[in-house]
């Protein structure tokens, strides 16, 4: 077979030889669309198996894209849980958050949504739980800021941070089964008729802009350092991601030979940390960097946790309660419930963009509705394993569909599973703790940024022209930052005489996301307004289209194991928001054209991703 081409039009024989192409179907303009309409053949479709090599070798890159996000939020999580100078179970931490992150992986492809998108930790949940532990009751003794006075085995010191942990734990884990409810209940449709871009863009925005104190005090341990991972990461991402890298490749035909890769728009963000953690670690062994603790720039080190990754055991099994019994408060159900909604409603999105660039037809209300409750669930499994935060669709990967052109769930299943063994492995968690605070904060800048720019994108749905919808955006936003940082400013404000009351407020009025997505959606839901001017309409319309009961969705979105197969004779499914309705007839079937020639075209404009 001769060789084929990517969307950049490079050579790439490996999927030539093994893979077949599902052809995405033209608009219907004419010829002039022959170029993009090579563009849109995928490699594989979503119920393709590549070879074994290949789910190995493109698993571990959706891993890699997902690195970012997953390491970051326990090294911010730390921060709110006294753990700043404890590398060992900054460590454990992490290889918990990529143990949950696998196991929530598989169980979505293979019972949730069905299509090849990547679980892992979620950013909406950091902001109500830092709001949480930043809270009077829960602030990190002086101590426990000062390397010298903490012993990380003593008996104080593990219940500090552990009693944080457990309250983090009981407030997701019964938050979680919100989501499960509305999931598996089918209530998201319901909850959708009234959110739209001007409830999301300001709540999804807050997430970055409200971390900004965090991303400060990081990159401000040493400018230099920041700076330099900032450009990094900008250079790779936007400057150099459409330059190919060659790298060797063998093949029976070609033998060995070069194959030209677009690595920096693949990882810019792990290329990113990984050279500037290099450089940090031989400005350290050179004594480039200061060896003392009060000196500027001592915090680029890379020695400073010691012998972490010498310490760390080979292998630990996480499990449920491993930092003990969870606790619950109202106030931090609460908060997590803000965090709950706006993950909810981005991974529908997610769905949508995850089905067009995998070459399965849109998704379903019942493969919808599962989705959100598997989702719920991973949610309350990454409460019970205490990852301090919860799961939601990574976008990331799903950008990543896009790229490699290859929309099987085999290898986000082979993705999930690297995860799981990662996790096992506290070396490898130990590894990332020896990352200069600096390099993070660099990280920091470019990620929450995207972030918060990913939020403003949504309003391209509305009409920006409406001096109703400027309005509640801008008021929306501004009370969303001033709100939460006059409380802060102000700790004893809020004094009602009931103790839970004040908790509850606390946390609600320093969240963020919370006001600012409080503040959209009522005024956009109060004030006069048509559906198209609020970008309803243009927002609602990737799910629109219900293809449910064709032979194309049952074969991406039914249950595995032939369980809807035993289902299909039972009428009382139908009734069932999250099952699958009864299979087409023999007599449909034969009507149905193949998966890859019933596909839609890819509309990049419906990826509402934080991909770099």
């Amino acid at each position: 077979m001769s060789p084929v081409k990517e969307s950049n039009g490079l050579e790439n024989d490996t999927f030539a030889i093994h893979g077949h192409f599902c052809e995405l179907e033209n608009d219907g303009e004419g010829s002039d669309l022959s170029e993009e309409y090579d563009k849109n053949k995928l490699a594989y479709c979503v119920t393709d198996v590549p070879a074994w090599y290949l789910c190995i070798i493109l698993g571990i890159q959706h891993l890699l894209t997902a690195f970012g996000g997953i390491i970051a939020i326990p090294l911010i999580l730390s921060q709110g849980l006294c753990l700043q100078h404890d590398g060992l179970t900054q460590g454990h931490l992490i290889s918990t958050i990529f143990f949950v992150s696998g196991m929530c992986t598989l169980l979505q492809v293979t019972f949730g949504i069905r299509l090849p998108i990547v679980q892992g930790g979620t950013f909406a949940f950091l902001a109500p739980s830092m709001a949480m532990l930043s809270m009077p009751e829960w602030t990190c003794p002086a101590w426990t800021q000062n390397a010298s006075l903490v012993n990380t085995t003593s008996p104080e010191y593990i219940d500090v941070w552990q009693s944080r942990m457990r309250e983090l734990q009981g407030s997701i884990m019964v938050g979680s089964l919100f989501q499960v409810l509305v999931g598996f209940s089918g209530l998201i449709g319901f909850f959708m008729r009234f959110i739209g871009p001007l409830t999301i863009a300001p709540t999804i925005s807050l997430i970055g802009l409200s971390l900004y104190d965090s991303a400060g005090i990081s990159a401000g341990n040493h400018w230099g350092i920041s700076t330099m991972t900032t450009a990094l990461i900008i250079l790779f991402s936007q400057y150099l991601r459409h330059i190919p890298v060659p790298f060797p490749k063998y093949n029976k035909t070609k033998k060995l030979h070069t194959s030209r890769i677009y690595i920096f728009q693949l990882l810019p963000v792990l290329l990113g940390i990984t050279l500037s953690w290099l450089i940090c670690y031989i400005f350290t062994i050179s004594n480039v960097l200061p060896s003392e603790p009060e000196q500027y720039g001592y915090l680029a080190r890379t020695d400073l946790k010691g012998d972490v990754i010498g310490q760390a055991p080979w292998f630990r099994f996480p499990y449920p309660g491993q930092w003990g019994l969870p606790t619950v408060s109202l106030a931090g159900v609460v908060g997590i419930l803000a965090g709950v909604l706006s993950s909810m409603i981005e991974s529908v999105g997610d769905y949508h963009a995850c089905a067009r660039l995998s070459g399965a037809p849109p998704p379903p209300k019942h493969a919808i509705n599962r989705g959100i409750g598997i989702e719920g669930i991973g949610c309350l499994l990454a409460g019970a394993w205490g990852t301090g935060n919860g799961t939601t669709s990574y976008s990331e990967n799903v950008g990543a569909l896009g790229i490699t052109k290859v929309g099987s769930r085999m290898v986000i299943v082979t993705g999930g599973v690297l995860m799981i063994i990662m996790g096992l492995f506290c070396k490898i968690g130990a590894i990332f703790t020896t990352i200069p605070t600096p390099v993070i904060g660099g990280m920091f800048l470019v990620m929450f940024g995207v972030i918060s720019a990913a939020g403003v994108s949504n309003l391209q749905y509305a009409d920006m022209n409406s001096s109703r919808n400027v309005f509640i955006f801008g008021f929306s936003m501004f009370t969303g930052l001033v709100i939460p940082n006059w409380i802060f400013k102000n700790p004893d404000a809020i004094a009602t005489g009931v103790v839970e009351l004040d908790q509850l407020l606390q946390v609600l009025l320093t969240t963020s996301m919370f006001i600012g997505g409080f503040f959209g959606f009522f005024l956009d839901n109060t004030i006069p307004g048509t559906l198209r001017e609020r970008g309803i309409i243009d927002w609602n319309k990737i799910s629109l289209d219900d293809s449910s009961n064709t032979l194309e969705s049952s074969e991406v979105y039914n249950l595995p194991f032939g369980i809807s197969s035993c289902l299909s004779s039972f009428s009382w499914v139908r009734y069932v928001p999250f099952l699958p309705p009864n299979a087409p007839s023999s007599q449909d079937e034969a009507k149905v054209d193949s998966l890859a020639t019933k596909q839609q075209p890819v509309k990049p404009e419906l990826i509402r991703s934080v991909a770099l």
